[in-house]
């Protein structure tokens, strides 16, 4: 019996038999007048027709009507349809059964849209696992798996539980910071060098623009390698050359990278240590697992392209229930443990705070807790909350120096939030970070003071 894998990811799905990958391609689409494009020929008309591009079916599936489509294409489900088929036809007739690997921002009703649209092309689906559970084979001893996802809209944050098991304990969506964010930050810095060093603006036509695109790949695979990388483009009155340092295009993604690592703080809680797993095309970016392992500590651990469908194939066997599929988010492990080093735990940040400040008055940080409530106990040091404030729970969190880190931890039933993000139980914070609690809420920043100038 053969079985076929697909990972839904649409900054790459791929589909995956027992031995090798069968179809690796974007979740784009073009819609031609003479028809629909799917997949890299669509990627590859992306800045020549942006008008005719979508790339947001797999994210926001629905059968909804897209406005001013045309092509006969109805919906975002329709578009789906295409790509699966195209997935599907030049494998069908070889195929038993189909495993679905699938993304956490896929709800309940866009996956019956999903398994729906499967079963009108005849594919034998079988089972549907989560993608971050079907992606992680291998227990982490001494520590808590998170895995890190990025499609392109969003950046898929999922910590693992491992009771004798993998299990997904929650998923945490990051919107905003996906790859399209990247590549778009990261063009601007790309073109910035030619106009500097050659006096071309490659984003001037869509014609460059498409060609800094298709050559952006590339480029990001020398930045994790090499300190400069040197670029070349044909264009009209070309070609044109131009170098970039790579911390430079680590840079222009920092603002991305931090809202992860932000992400990733309320995920860990204090005295863990943390095993990052990273997908792929989270492993290809530059700096970024660097960037991640300075601000969250840990270990990063990269996996191969196709991990998550090969995960989903070995083990992910029928899931159906009276007929019914049922997303699976547990799985057995099938490979080797692994042994995290506890040197990996350090969290460096932007360093360990000393004070937070409240308004224009900072309190010292130290062993003995700051407790922040409307109502603590006689004797403990605190910052007293008004009394009726919405969100804001009588003893509702604390700070408190332990072990040269600054740690806080919540004991409200509302929540404390780590730069916009809810924690989980307890954090370790940084100098820069902003605590909120209540509702509107009340703001503490943590702040280093600085005793020598070192002048």
């Amino acid at each position: 019996m053969n079985r076929l894998a697909i990972h839904i990811n649409d900054a790459e799905i791929t589909a995956l038999g027992s031995d090798r990958i069968f179809y690796r391609e974007p979740g784009y689409a073009l819609l031609d007048d003479n028809g629909v494009l799917v997949g890299s020929r669509a990627y590859a008309e992306a800045k020549l027709r942006p008008r005719r591009i979508q790339n947001r079916q797999w994210m926001d599936l629905t059968a909804t009507a897209i406005p001013g489509a045309g092509n006969g294409v109805t919906s975002a489900a329709e578009l789906v349809s295409r790509q699966l088929d195209e997935i599907w036809k030049p494998l069908a007739a070889g195929v038993d059964e189909v495993v679905l690997a699938v993304p956490a921002y896929m709800n309940t009703g866009a996956l019956g849209l999903l398994l729906g649209i499967a079963e009108d092309l005849r594919m034998p689906i079988v089972g549907m696992v989560d993608s971050a559970v079907a992606a992680t084979r291998r227990e982490y001893r001494e520590a808590v798996p998170v895995h890190i996802d990025v499609s392109l809209h969003t950046v898929v944050v999922s910590r693992i539980g491992q009771p004798g098991h993998v299990q997904l304990e929650k998923g945490e969506i990051l919107e905003g910071h996906g790859l399209l964010a990247l590549q778009d930050a990261w063009l601007h810095a790309i073109a910035a060098a030619f106009v500097k060093q050659c006096r071309f603006d490659p984003l001037h036509t869509a014609e460059s623009e498409q060609s800094l695109l298709n050559a952006l790949p590339g480029w990001l695979a020398d930045a994790v390698h090499r300190p400069r990388v040197e670029m070349r483009i044909e264009a009209a009155g070309g070609p044109y050359e131009a170098g970039i340092e790579s911390l430079e295009l680590v840079s222009a993604v920092a603002p991305s990278y931090q809202a992860i690592a932000n992400k990733l703080a309320t995920v860990v809680r204090a005295e863990e240590t943390a095993a990052l797993q990273l997908d792929s095309r989270a492993g290809a970016l530059p700096g970024l697992a660097d960037f991640l392992r300075a601000r969250v500590g840990g270990e990063v651990f990269m996996l191969e392209p196709g991990a998550t469908a090969r995960g989903a194939l070995s083990r992910v066997r029928g899931t159906r229930n009276q007929g019914a599929i049922t997303l699976l988010r547990q799985l057995p492990w099938d490979q080797a443990a692994t042994e995290v080093s506890q040197r990996a735990e350090s969290r460096t940040g932007h360093g360990t705070p000393t004070h937070v400040l409240v308004g224009h008055e900072a309190y010292a940080l130290g062993a003995t807790p700051l407790v922040i409530g409307s109502q603590v106990a006689e004797g403990e040091r605190a910052f007293r909350l008004p009394d009726g404030m919405a969100g804001v729970s009588r003893r509702h969190c604390q700070l408190q120096l332990r072990n040269s880190q600054c740690v806080v931890e919540d004991f409200s039933r509302y929540g404390t939030f780590l730069n916009g993000h809810r924690i989980d139980g307890s954090a370790v914070l940084s100098c820069g970070d902003v605590l909120r609690v209540g509702s509107p809420g009340h703001e503490f920043m943590l702040i280093k003071m600085v005793t020598d100038d070192g002048a």
